[in-house]
């Protein structure tokens, strides 16, 4: 007995670094994704598009490879991939046959089959968006002013629609863009317990509750948050802990700060800027607006100036300062994306029929062409999702 405790004992010695080393030893991270799958929504009619294209993309190198026509579709204007990588929706953006297509994704091939499609309930729908819990798909119908909320179905399908609500109220001054409301971007806060919506031809970014289980939305109180006469909002983007939110006006050529209560649903306005430079006169509507990942920088597009406006956001009060213009490399860029790294930004120049892709310098937010031009014809959205 005394020889097997002694064995026991140093059995115990021996293995104590063994047994501290194994509980110590962390487990190493999983491998950040690094290939995504890649589709652009377009233009067709009066264009050579067919509908949605399908890249291939590697975010170490920032090289696009073509998988050619995902889907044909009419005018798929706005894309957005769901966040389990299995369905896209679409909004078809067509006057009196707008429509709101959901499609399955093949996640080896790129490619897309039609799963259904609804009327869009209103005219020329410009974008789409998911809640948070993935349940629900919002539109805003930009000719007629409305907002349709549509379950997402177990098989992907959308379902009959949830919510419509048709905006109202006093329009802008722009006798020619704010003759009726137009609805252009709506998406759901953080929290998912708010919706809030860009209405270009209010002046408005209007606030709605938002009933996750039922699909529904019911105004906030206050309703909205008013811009300045002829500003003509267009998209938001929040800074990525949800304290600041920006809008980018199209008709005014300015990005506006606000700072959110998320508690409450409530803005207030803090700052207004340019994204023009001063010696500008020509003509010029801005388009898409992103915040960095890292939250320290704030992107917006010019059309007609045909460029990126850089700014840095400053971290306590959430305002804007002025870094850099740079020239998208083509016409119209009515859209662009920063990819799910947030090294590179791609700008989709819609006249120009390209994508120019443009390396982001983390340091100072700064853009650098990297030389790489994607040809596709009439490119409007371009979206992400992780492959397999």
């Amino acid at each position: 007995m005394k020889i097997m405790r002694r064995i026991c004992a140093l059995l115990s010695v021996l293995c104590a670094p063994l047994l501290l080393l194994s509980s110590t030893t962390k487990k190493p991270k999983a491998a950040a994704k690094t290939q995504y799958l890649a589709y652009v929504g377009t233009y067709t009619t009066k264009t050579d598009s067919k509908g949605i294209y399908a890249y291939r993309y590697d975010a170490i190198t920032g090289n696009f490879s073509s998988l050619g026509i995902a889907a044909e579709s009419a005018d798929p204007s706005f894309v957005a991939v769901h966040s389990n990588g299995k369905f896209l929706y679409a909004v078809n953006e067509a006057g009196k046959s707008s429509m709101v297509s959901a499609f399955s994704l093949e996640p080896k091939t790129g490619k897309l089959t039609l799963l259904n499609q609804l009327p869009a309930l209103g005219e020329d729908p410009c974008y789409i968006s998911f809640d948070k819990t993935g349940k629900y798909v919002l539109v805003a119908n930009y000719s007629s002013g409305s907002i349709p909320v549509f379950p997402i179905l177990p098989d992907g399908r959308l379902g009959e629609h949830t919510a419509l609500i048709q905006h109202s109220g006093t329009l802008g001054p722009n006798k020619e863009r704010q003759e009726a409301p137009h609805a252009h971007w709506i998406e759901t806060s953080r929290d998912n317990r708010f919706a809030l919506a860009a209405d270009l031809g209010m002046d408005e970014v209007l606030v709605y509750k938002f009933n996750a289980v039922k699909g529904t939305l019911a105004p906030n109180a206050p309703p909205f948050a008013k811009l300045h006469a002829g500003s003509g909002p267009r998209h938001i983007a929040f800074r990525p802990d949800g304290k600041f939110l920006y809008v980018i006006s199209e008709l005014s050529s300015s990005v506006t700060t606000f700072r959110y209560n998320a508690r409450a649903g409530t803005l207030r306005e803090l700052q207004t800027v340019t994204t023009l430079p001063k010696e500008f006169s020509g003509r010029n509507d801005t388009a898409e607006i992103a915040v960095h990942s890292n939250g320290r920088f704030l992107y917006a597009s010019n059309r007609g100036h045909d460029s990126i406006a850089v700014f840095a956001i400053d971290h306590a009060k959430g305002t804007l300062t002025f870094v850099s213009r740079v020239p998208t490399g083509g016409k119209e860029p009515r859209h662009f994306a920063i990819d799910p790294s947030g090294n590179y930004l791609f700008a989709e120049n819609q006249l120009s029929n390209n994508i120019v892709v443009f390396k982001i310098d983390l340091a100072t937010g700064s853009l650098n062409p990297t030389g790489q031009v994607i040809e596709v014809p009439s490119p409007v959205d371009l979206t992400f999702v992780a492959a397999e």
